[in-house]
């Protein structure tokens, strides 16, 4: 059964056109609505089993002792529930901002937050073991270079955990629009994917609820939601321990 509380997990959005003018930009724009989000609500407790059930994993034993990282982590704390992690990482262009705009909050949250750039992530090459990204990547300036700035700091053998908007109209703040073969092209050709489930994006209701209630209908072209676990080619490969 999903979660009563999917929609706090969306990333914020706009649906003003692409090229739009907004003061101050992209982020400036972005903030504001994390500011607005965070002021009505600082619970993070969702991220837990919504992100497991995107990796197929039970629990979060998997994670014990790895380096994790989520790509446009938000300042909510996106990471707070894998305690067992040696390290946990939110990767983000507004990183900076979220601790000078929301220190009291983002201090609880028991993770390193990490600036990234939008041609460039601070990572050393085959550092992190598990990277998760939600709702974020059609924020980017450059998909394809930033695909492979994901594929370069995973581990050979480290796990690719990802949630796809696609075909949703491109705007201001989120400038790509993805659809199968665009994600598979530039990110997926380049991994070896263990789960594909998509579906289409619902009439009413919660937006992710489909995966958790494994109702997976969808027409290609349509919007709708792509979650995948991938795995960068190399000895450690594994495999997710339960559902698929």
């Amino acid at each position: 059964m999903a979660p009563s509380r999917l929609k706090a997990l969306v990333r914020p959005i706009t649906s003003r056109p692409i090229g739009a003018r907004i003061v101050g930009g992209k982020g400036k724009f972005e903030l504001a609505l994390w500011e607005r989000r965070l002021r009505a609500d600082t619970d993070n407790s969702d991220y837990g089993p919504f992100m497991l059930n995107m990796a197929g994993e039970p629990d979060a034993a998997f994670l014990e002792g790895k380096i994790v990282a989520d790509f446009g982590c938000g300042p909510r704390g996106s990471l707070a529930w894998a305690s067992g992690a040696a390290l946990r990482i939110g990767i983000d262009v507004l990183a900076d901002r979220y601790f000078e705009t929301f220190t009291d909050t983002v201090l609880t949250h028991d993770m390193v937050y990490l600036k990234s750039t939008e041609r460039v992530i601070p990572l050393p090459s085959d550092f992190v073991d598990v990277m998760f990204t939600l709702n974020a990547i059609d924020h980017v300036d450059d998909f394809p270079l930033m695909c492979q700035e994901i594929v370069r700091v995973i581990k050979p053998g480290g796990v690719f955990v990802g949630s796809f908007n696609l075909e949703e109209p491109a705007s201001s703040t989120e400038p790509q629009r993805l659809n199968e073969r665009l994600i598979s092209r530039h990110l997926l050709d380049l991994l070896d994917v263990q789960t594909y489930r998509i579906t289409g994006k619902p009439v009413r209701g919660e937006v992710y609820a489909p995966f958790f209630d494994r109702l997976l209908p969808y027409e290609p072209g349509a919007e709708g939601f792509l979650w995948v676990r991938a795995a960068k080619p190399g000895p450690s490969t594994a495999t997710p321990s339960s559902r698929t």
